[in-house]
């Protein structure tokens, strides 16, 4: 698995004379005035003296070393790595598309305006909501930009009071941190030992300080809210808002539609339910959808429709949030999702949600004699266990983790929901054949039973990737940030 001619540094492999490229004589120089002595440099610049096959050699070694859903599978839970087709990218990567402006002239990217307004349209289908915008960068982006729109609301109301967001204790951690970005106090509602949230809970926080309250449905732990006609009547009963959480709705596609159960404000990860590769941090989209009567407040600027059929952006409205973003967002994800669309069509999109939560239902059925499941019941797209039923041997699900990187799986999320002690959230999604779902489903039961005949196996894991057991904790007190040796110790 480690290729050790190469498993180097780029610096090491530097040695003077060596190089890979050839620069063009300056043919300006005539017309440019020299660099200013004191701004240029009084030393060389460190680099690397290599050719150009070492320099390939090397990155194309190191990127072996990266696990993506491209090389393996990738359980993660709340995040749906899933599969992205290819021909998304092609589509993306385009070069046409890849040189348009935003500062062009209307009349020459009528396609591009197509394209975006075809995907709000779909989006607003999808979701059960009136409008949407594209423009927020990412899943907390359009948390955020949603809550300011639920903010522009009470504020246009006159309704100045209210300073308070409710969020579920097993929500996603960016609920809280948008609300309070947002400048709103975060009020806790607990969860019932099913995971669902907690009605006789909630009323006793609800009143006319309540802006909104944020929800996932279904929920972090994978369960249906099924409660969610009586919780929407009880908020708005009180005069907030019902806010979605769009990061799990990849198992309701094509089945329910968050307008359809009473939300107002909702987004939508692009890049989790329809199709970017999103490791690494990024790219992202977050479109933010909302009910007739709350347009007015989402940020310009906007894509329309004219009467004549062509597409313009505008900017109007007073009561708009403004900008929220350099344009209209991440136009190329956009694209992405519009393409995975269209490809799966109305039939398509409704066998998404079926197909991941009979995956995830058949993974927990075939685990729950080993792992502990500590919310019975059938799940939606993922589950969460808490760790081995048999603990006797101190084996916990940092452990388990680790060990399955040994048998090219990814590990699923841990330690995340906080409701249990040794959380391990599994979502397989639906582009996972049920050949890998045995594969992965027999390497669990082959740790589980390690943990027992031969713990330290699991607890010094993982044995064959480039990097063997590192000290966690040492990592992050002592990153070491530079090529250098700064010393023998």
């Amino acid at each position: 698995m480690n290729n050790k001619l190469y498993d180097k540094l780029i610096f090491e492999y530097s040695c003077p004379g060596r190089i890979g490229v050839k620069l063009p004589k300056n043919e300006f120089s005539a017309y440019t005035s020299p660099l200013p002595a004191h701004l240029g440099r009084k030393d060389n610049p460190e680099l690397p003296c290599v050719d150009e096959p070492t320099v390939v050699r090397h990155y194309t070694n190191m990127s072996t070393n990266n696990f993506g859903v491209d090389t393996g599978f990738y359980p993660l839970g709340s995040c749906t790595m899933k599969y992205n087709p290819k021909i998304n990218e092609e589509i993306a990567a385009d070069a046409v598309i890849a040189k348009l402006h935003p500062a062009q002239p209307f009349s020459t990217v009528q396609g591009a305006l197509k394209a975006y307004y075809t995907l709000q349209s779909m989006l607003s289908e999808i979701g059960g909501m009136a409008e949407f915008t594209l423009n927020p960068f990412a899943g907390a982006h359009g948390e955020l930009t949603g809550l300011m729109v639920i903010h522009a609301y009470h504020d246009y109301n006159g309704d100045y009071k209210r300073d308070k967001v409710i969020v579920p204790d097993s929500a996603h951690g960016t609920n809280p941190a948008s609300a309070a970005v947002c400048g709103y106090k975060v009020v806790e509602v607990k969860s019932l030992s099913d995971g669902t949230v907690d009605v006789e809970d909630l009323e006793t926080k609800l009143d006319d300080t309540v802006a909104a309250i944020m929800m996932t449905n279904p929920n972090t732990v994978g369960m249906f809210e099924k409660n969610i006609p009586r919780i929407a009547e009880l908020v708005h009963g009180v005069g907030a808002l019902m806010y979605y959480d769009g990061a799990n709705l990849n198992p309701l596609l094509g089945i329910a539609r968050p307008g359809d159960m009473g939300f107002d404000v909702m987004h939508i990860n692009l890049h989790k339910t329809f199709s970017t590769p999103h490791g690494g941090g990024g790219p992202g989209s977050g479109p933010v959808g909302v009910r007739k009567g709350l347009e007015q407040f989402l940020p310009n600027p906007r894509v329309v429709k004219s009467d004549d059929d062509s597409y313009q952006v505008v900017c109007d409205g007073k009561e708009s949030l403004g900008r929220i973003s350099a344009w209209l967002g991440n136009f190329t994800v956009e694209l992405r999702a519009l393409a995975y669309i269209l490809s799966l069509g109305a039939d398509g999109l409704a066998q998404v949600g079926k197909l991941a939560t009979l995956n995830a239902n058949y993974i927990k059925a075939s685990l729950d004699d080993l792992y502990k499941l500590p919310i019975q019941g059938y799940c939606k797209h993922e589950f969460v266990f808490d760790g081995l039923k048999d603990k006797s041997t101190g084996v916990t699900t940092l452990n388990i983790a680790k060990r399955l990187l040994d048998f090219g799986f990814h590990a699923p999320t841990i330690y995340f929901p906080l409701l249990f002690h040794e959380s391990l959230m599994i979502e397989p999604t639906e582009t996972e054949n049920r050949t890998t779902l045995d594969e992965f489903i027999k390497v669990m039961r082959q740790i589980a039973n390690e943990a027992i005949s031969d713990p330290d196996k699991v607890k010094k894991a993982p044995w064959h990737t480039p990097v063997v057991h590192p000290d966690d904790t040492q990592a992050a007190l002592e990153p070491k940030v530079t090529w250098k040796q700064l010393s023998d110790n």
